[in-house]
């Protein structure tokens, strides 16, 4: 400025400053600035490196020192004009300045009293405004509450300074020197690093004292609240922290104990293995946090604690289970055909639907398919059938027996409370397998009990279920496993003892008897190779004839399947070893009389089943048994009475029912055959069925019952190589049943030729008999009971009368 310029400036206002008193001009260089805010009273270090701002301290420094402070309202702008800053702004003096390397200053100032902006006058080479001075009031009826604003706001703010890590303890002291209302609050305002730029302007432009304690007053607050909430947080984090070192200082002091007992090596070796084994089990991520709660709970117990062998059995299984593991299937339809029909001979019917379940399985992977439930007689090849599919798949193989099973946690597992607990046999069989997807086989599910301790077949229901086995939870692990990808197959004597809910899970495949020429080709194939290996024989010490085989198999055995022809073919091979053993060294060649002369008298003899039926009133039934078929036979006899029943052979009531249909039937066409109507009237009929210490049932005896009645009544013998079956009706009719291929079998087993069976049979006869089973036998198929007597009966004298057998169908003969 001229010296003309400097006569003509009017002095505002003067202010002290230390122990100098200095006059604040009407016009001052305006220095504005960033994100900050001076109060009066106050120091503060500023950086200035605009150029504009540059020249302006330059030229201050040299003329009085005096500058005014104002703050952009956008930090942004780097050429400010009055509309972007704020209208109140702080008169500074400039106690000190560096200049820096590069070009920029450094300031510390200090705020002098409050301004306010009038007009810029000047914008080159830096802002130049005229300003005029605001002017603090305190209205006299406001001193009481401005008092107490000042009390609540210097504690309030020694609280503040306490819970903030970015305030420094002195400032409490400071604050609690300042009596003034005015230049606590600026002070005060200009101390909290954590407001806002326009709330800190709010406050500067407040002149109003009362009015400008309430606002930092309620700032003040605010700002407590939050720093209380996060003193809490951070109390809590480190409450965490400390509980986590002291557990960590305590476990090392712990391993350290440990270590002078000798004890700290094995344990820690231990936990850090489970950890590792935990982490490559592949566990779902529920089953792994399980795990290591259960692991970090074992971590702290010492080895000679009662729970610790419980918990670390429990880990074991947890790791040793197949979680992710599983078998690469191989689906190959002419493999698996290939080693079906080399492991087992006949069987097509199961062969074909195991092959069609696999075609499936190769279409459609995810498919969820049927369980599959083999039911037949014992020795027909049920568990070696599921072991094949195994082999043929590429998979590993499990077989848990349920025969005899009577506790439910045989199923689902013991709960860990128990003494000795362990998983259920479902998951031990996993564990055993290593592999999630193994052929696991479930034997003899018929044979299952029930009793004060659970029912395992209900247990089995959700394990056979492919809806719901994914969530399998055993009681011992109580933690989820899926069998989803298990094949699970069954096996069963009989579906009668298998519960409905059960059984409707499954899909029955029913695997019958061997024909006599299925049990031969077996034995050729199979058993007589392997009783010559497991006898340390060899072929050349060794051999035996087919003729030799079939007189085994029609002297020594009667079974629907071949386990006593191996036992008999092993005792063969047993009278062989002994004989090298004592020094014959000759090869032995089995032939029929060779078999007899080992084995010694035949077992089963056709004599005996024609000198049965010499005498009348005894008639050949065949019956299905869980070994397939055998031959029954029904024995009648009339004895003077009062027209009385009587029937003996342990014979369950559905049997029971069917004798007495048969005596109704009989009485009704007595006369037909020659007899007394009034027959039953002074006799007692006693009808019994030999070997009564087994139990027999069913409605197929119905046609046996009628032969031997109308045989025992006209004294007309039944033929000896003649045997049927079929449910009869009071009015003659005979109703189809089951198990044709076993009866069918049983009477070719016993040497009979002849069978009568019901014409809506026919069917089973085309499709579960071979062709060289229905050439050797001669079947009738018959519709009525007329029929039967026709057939059965041998001849006697003519009746008196005519016949209904006269004026019927022939019985069709296949």
């Amino acid at each position: 400025m001229s010296d003309e310029q400097d006569d003509e400036t009017v002095e505002l206002h003067e202010v002290s400053v230390g122990d100098r008193t200095l006059a604040i001009p009407d016009e001052l260089p305006v220095l504005p600035l960033r994100d900050t805010v001076l109060f009066p009273n106050s120091f503060m270090p500023l950086a200035v490196a605009r150029e504009s701002s540059v020249r302006l301290i330059d030229e201050a420094m040299s003329a009085g020192k005096l500058i005014a402070v104002f703050t952009q309202r956008d930090a942004s702008v780097e050429e400010p004009q009055q509309d972007d800053l704020y209208h109140v702004g702080t008169a500074s003096h400039i106690h000190k300045m560096f200049k820096l390397p590069d070009g920029s200053l450094r300031l510390i100032v200090q705020g002098l009293a409050r301004l306010t902006l009038e007009e810029i006058t000047a914008t080159r080479p830096y802002l130049r405004a005229r300003v005029g001075l605001a002017v603090e009031a305190v209205a006299d009826a406001d001193r009481l509450e401005v008092d107490a604003l000042l009390r609540n706001i210097k504690t309030n703010f020694q609280r503040v300074v306490s819970l903030s890590p970015l305030l420094s303890d002195d400032l409490q002291t400071l604050a609690a020197n300042i009596a003034d209302p005015g230049r606590l609050a600026d002070f005060i305002a200009s101390s909290l690093t954590t407001i806002a730029t326009a709330v800190k302007e709010e406050v500067l432009e407040t002149l109003d004292v009362r009015a400008r304690m309430d606002t930092l007053n309620r700032l003040l607050i605010k700002e407590l609240e939050v720093l209380e909430l996060g003193s809490k947080i951070q109390s809590q984090v480190q409450s965490e922290v400390g509980k986590n070192q002291r557990e960590y200082f305590l476990r090392e002091q712990m391993k350290a104990i440990q270590k002078e007992l000798g004890e700290s090596d094995d344990q820690t070796k231990d936990i850090e293995e489970l950890r590792e084994k935990i982490e490559a089990a592949g566990m779902p991520e529920a089953v792994k946090k399980e795990a290591q709660r259960e692991l970090d709970r074992l971590a702290k117990m010492p080895v000679a604690a009662a729970e610790y062998t419980v918990s670390r059995t429990y880990l074991d299984w947890l790791v040793m289970l197949p979680w992710a593991k599983r078998t690469e299937e191989v689906i190959d339809l002419a493999r698996t055909k290939t080693v079906l029909d080399a492991d087992h001979t006949g069987l097509a019917k199961a062969k074909d639907r195991i092959l069609e379940y696999l075609a499936v399985r190769k279409l459609n992977p995810e498919v969820k398919g049927p369980i599959l439930c083999f039911v037949g007689p014992p020795g027909v090849g049920k568990t070696s059938l599921a072991r094949s599919i195994a082999q043929s798949l590429c998979r590993k193989f499990v077989r848990v027996s349920l025969g005899g099973m009577r506790d439910e946690a045989e199923i689902r597992g013991h709960r860990r409370t128990y003494i000795g607990a362990l998983p259920g046999q479902v998951i031990q069989g996993l564990r055993r397998a290593e592999s999630k997807n193994p052929v696991f086989i479930l034997d003899e599910i018929d044979k299952l009990g029930a009793d004060f301790r659970g029912d395992p077949a209900s247990a089995l229901l959700e394990v056979l279920d492919p809806e719901q086995n994914s969530t399998f939870r055993d009681h011992y692990l109580d933690v989820p496993f899926d069998l989803s990808e298990v094949l699970f197959i069954t096996t069963a004597n009989v579906l009668d003892p298998v519960p409905p809910a059960l059984r409707d899970r499954m899909e029955v495949l029913e695997i019958p008897g061997y024909t006599e020429e299925e049990k031969l080709a077996i034995a050729r194939e199979h058993l007589i190779a392997k009783q010559i290996k497991n006898h340390g024989l060899t072929p050349e010490q060794f051999s035996i004839t087919d003729e030799a085989v079939s007189a085994v198999i029609r002297g020594y055995t009667r079974e629907a399947g071949v386990r006593n022809l191996e036992r008999e073919i092993g005792a063969l091979c047993r009278k062989a070893a002994r004989r090298r053993a004592e020094g014959n060294l000759d090869p032995l060649v089995v032939t029929p009389d060779v078999v007899v002369e080992l084995l010694g008298a035949p077992t089963f003899l056709q004599e005996e089943i024609e000198e049965r039926t010499k005498e009348p009133g005894v008639a050949i039934g065949l019956a299905w048994t869980p070994a397939g078929g055998d031959v029954l036979f029904v024995e009648a006899s009339r004895m003077p009475g009062t027209g009385t029943l009587t029937l003996t052979g342990q014979l369950g009531e559905v049997m029971k029912e069917s004798a007495r249909a048969a005596l109704s039937w009989f009485r009704a066409h007595a006369a037909a055959y020659g007899a007394d109507p009034d027959f039953f009237k002074n006799a007692e009929i006693h009808i019994h069925v030999p070997s009564g210490a087994i139990p027999k049932d069913g409605p197929s005896a119905g046609v046996t019952i009628a032969a031997a009645l109308a045989s025992e009544v006209t004294r007309r013998p039944v033929r000896g190589d003649i045997a049927m079956t079929g449910e009869i009706t009071l009015s003659g009719r005979v109703l189809p049943v089951g198990g044709i291929k076993e009866k069918v079998l049983a009477a070719r087993r016993a040497g009979i030729r002849e069978v009568i069976l019901p014409r809506q049979n026919e069917k089973n006869v085309k499709e579960d008999l071979t062709e060289d089973l229905r050439r050797e036998l001669t079947i009738h198929f018959v519709q009525s009971v007329d029929e039967v007597l026709l057939l059965a009966l041998l001849p006697g004298p003519k009746p008196a009368g005519t016949r209904p057998a006269d004026r019927r169908v022939q019985p069709r003969v296949q």
